[in-house]
């Protein structure tokens, strides 16, 4: 046996250790990852793994299955039974011979069978062919028998007098899959619309803390300055001790705003489903492009495309189908069923094939109610009430969207307005502030003067901030309101509805 050299030892050391090197490689995917997100690229991620998301595609694909399945059970169904082998042997007493007699059977058998379902009236055709052996012999008597036979049939089974439950259990499948595909597509606005939220608020957030590190840094220069002069005997000693409060609010506005950064982040990737170790920042689309939106084209594309009217339209749908049924409570319904055949019978193979005889069955049954002490009016009624309170319903969730409609289309411009104002504040804002920093240097104003100029200034930097964010959610809310994007003039469906 050869002996294995040092490079041939860390080879095989290698391979060792490869599944758990690999293994705490992808358990230490996202520790210290960073990443810079986008907005659209955090909705990618919030649909990869949003749980409410995958539960609602599951329930997509559940209500899918159910539909293929009955449009299958539609198709003909081809069907093969098989007694290959049937052995029985017993006694019984025979009274009229006194006597106790001993058979024996020996047999076996097949029935193939075709049947089709007829959507357009309910009814079931069926096509069979029964082939069979059989052997059976009175071992007391000494007497055997031995015969083939065959048996094909064609049989009609047809309700008369009742309504077409095949077309209307096709019907709500039909509709169960477009609620599932309509609950699926609200599920993602939902999802666009919380996670838009909070990818702002990180936005909103990060500008806070860059206002507070700027004030940070302001204070810092002017405790110096008073310092300065104070050590010169320029200004009261009592300037100092405001400057050393203001820079300790400011210190501690920092820590706060630091904080909530950092709270607002954990936040936002719990809402994305990432790992709290990773560290994220965002980059958001701040320019501000004013849309024209027709009032009244804005409320028929909400009327037109809002999937909330669809769900209650397809709920109104669903309670004509209850009240079809309630009507068929202790109903006068009927059955029809007709049969034809051929069957024949011999004592050897080909027998069973020679000289059939015709069957024929045809009968007709009636189900005739006659007194429910009421049972199918108050059914028939209950239905009723169900389905009027079903539309009440929906003419009031019209109205409501019309009028989430028009006050978003009133608000836009007001916002754009603010916008436009609060972007002028931060400009006097700068220019009040840097005026009477060089008053606070020359000692013509006190530091709590200047500090309500400083006020001033990172107030104005929030409005603008969140005027700015405001208007991004307004028109997020009108894209959701109306499912039409303005800012590309098309139509928006998270999903193809028609599929």
């Amino acid at each position: 046996m050869r002996k294995m050299t040092p490079l041939g030892w860390l080879i095989c050391g290698f391979f060792m250790l490869s599944p758990i090197l690999g293994k705490a490689q992808s358990t230490q995917e996202y520790e210290g990852k960073s990443e810079i997100l986008t907005l659209e690229r955090a909705l990618e991620i919030a649909y990869e793994n949003s749980p409410t998301l995958r539960q609602s595609k599951i329930s997509l694909e559940q209500s899918q299955n159910s539909l293929i399945s009955q449009r299958a059970s539609l198709k003909s169904q081809f069907s093969l039974d098989l007694n290959p082998f049937s052995y029985s042997r017993n006694s019984s007493f025979q009274e009229l011979n006194s006597e106790w007699n001993t058979f024996r059977s020996l047999s076996s058998s097949g029935t193939f069978t075709i049947r089709q379902p007829i959507k357009w009236t309910d009814g079931t055709i069926s096509l069979n062919e029964n082939f069979g052996w059989q052997d059976e012999a009175n071992q007391t008597l000494n007497r055997t028998s031995t015969s083939f036979f065959n048996r094909l049939t064609l049989s009609l089974e047809q309700p008369i007098f009742t309504y077409n439950r095949t077309k209307l259990e096709l019907r709500r499948l039909e509709l169960a899959l477009e609620r599932s595909k309509l609950n699926y597509a609200m599920q993602q606005l939902n999802i666009e619309k919380t996670v838009t939220q909070a990818f702002y608020q990180v936005y909103q957030s990060y500008k806070n803390l860059l206002t507070a590190r700027e004030e940070l840094k302001n204070q810092q220069q002017n405790y110096e300055v008073i310092k300065d002069k104070v050590e010169h005997n320029l200004v009261a000693k009592e300037e100092l001790f405001q400057a050393e409060v203001n820079l300790a609010n400011s210190e501690s506005s920092l820590y706060d705003q630091e904080t909530s950064y950092e709270n607002t982040k954990d936040q936002f990737k719990q809402t994305l489903g990432l790992p709290l170790d990773m560290d994220i920042s965002v980059l958001p689309n701040t320019e501000v492009v004013p849309v024209e939106v027709d009032l009244n084209q804005a409320v028929q594309h909400a009327l037109k495309q809002r999937m909330e009217l669809r769900n209650m339209e397809i709920q109104i749908e669903e309670g004509t189908f209850s009240l079809i049924e309630a009507k068929a409570t202790n109903e006068f319904k009927g059955s029809i069923s007709a049969q034809v055949g051929l069957f024949s019978t011999g004592s050897n193979f080909s027998g069973a094939f020679r000289n059939p005889d015709d069957n024929q069955d045809v009968g007709i049954s009636l189900t005739i109610p006659i007194w429910d002490w009421g049972v199918r009016k108050a059914t028939i009624r209950n239905a009723e009430l169900s389905n009027e309170s079903t539309e009440i319903d929906f003419e009031e969730e019209k109205k409501t969207i019309v009028i989430e409609v028009r006050q978003l289309c009133r608000n836009l411009p007001k916002l754009v307005k603010q916008i436009e104002i609060n972007r002028q504040k931060i400009k006097n804002a700068e220019m009040t502030y840097e005026i009477n920093l060089e008053n606070y240097r020359n000692g013509t104003i006190t530091g709590m003067d200047l500090q309500q100029y400083q006020t001033q200034l990172s107030s104005a930097k929030t409005e603008y901030t969140n005027s700015l964010i405001q208007y991004k959610i307004e028109l997020l809310n009108l894209k959701i309101q109306t499912l039409w994007d303005y800012q590309t003039n098309t139509s928006y469906l998270p999903v193809d509805l028609l599929k």
